[in-house]
């Protein structure tokens, strides 16, 4: 026989002519209320108690606590601190001392891109570069752009490697431009930069080609013109030799 305390249309039918009788509450006591309060407020609290725990700690109350629990607590808190990390804006760029390249460099965070520049303020290109970087730590906020006096950063580094740039990606080195000859000397510029980021990953540039080679062009069609009117030059004095 069908419960006659069922929640059913047939059960419906049957009370509203009287056959079953009305359905009867479940009665709760104040006691049974109570305890199913205390207990959801107790769940609740330590959920938040867990939850503002470090990772340190987490690894502390395993013994204590359901793993699954932990585990769980464990990856949201990772999850947190990795979308932290690959929200954060620099935007400008920062100088540090070789004390600081573990926690600026090294553990920087997965997926965080870093930018290295290692100069000597008496070199004019260090002194352009450190100029574009700037630019480009505007441009670029979710980049780090670091800079260190050479020296400073590793003891004896030669001047003829400089400007240095380093490009890391999650701790591990992804690029390196070492010495004037690997950025096209004085001629360089911040679009010929960003450029180059480009082409190791660090950045995502809308330039459509490298800007160096335009640089290279102009640089070829000026020397064929100087040669020209050196040419035109030299002709024009031998016909004022010859007139003599």
């Amino acid at each position: 026989m069908q419960d006659p305390n069922l929640d059913t249309e047939w059960n419906d039918a049957l009370r509203k002519h009287g056959i079953l009788p009305e359905k009867k509450e479940l009665e709760i006591t104040q006691d049974q209320l109570e305890s199913v309060v205390d207990s959801v407020v107790k769940q609740k609290t330590e959920e938040r108690q867990l939850n503002e725990l470090s990772l340190d700690e987490l690894d502390e109350k395993e013994d204590d606590e359901d793993d699954a629990i932990l585990q769980q607590i464990r990856q949201k808190r990772i999850l947190e601190m990795r979308e932290k990390q690959n929200a954060a804006v620099h935007g400008e760029i920062r100088e540090i001392s070789a004390n600081e390249y573990v926690e600026q460099v090294t553990n920087a965070g997965d997926g965080v891109w870093v930018v290295l520049h290692l100069f000597q303020t008496y070199i004019p290109l260090c002194t352009q570069i450190n100029k574009f970087l700037t630019q480009l730590a505007r441009k670029f906020p979710s980049i780090k752009f670091l800079r260190s006096i050479s020296t400073n950063c590793i003891k004896n580094y030669p001047d003829k490697n400089l400007p240095t740039l380093f490009v890391y990606n999650g701790g591990e080195m992804k690029g390196q431009f070492v010495g004037p000859f690997a950025f096209g000397g004085m001629k360089l510029s911040q679009e010929g930069l960003e450029w180059m980021l480009s082409t190791v990953g660090a950045v995502e540039t809308t330039l459509k080609e490298d800007p160096r080679k335009q640089d290279a062009k102009s640089d070829n069609a000026m020397t064929i013109l100087t040669r020209d009117r050196r040419a035109v030059q030299d002709s024009d004095d031998d016909d004022d030799d010859d007139d003599d």
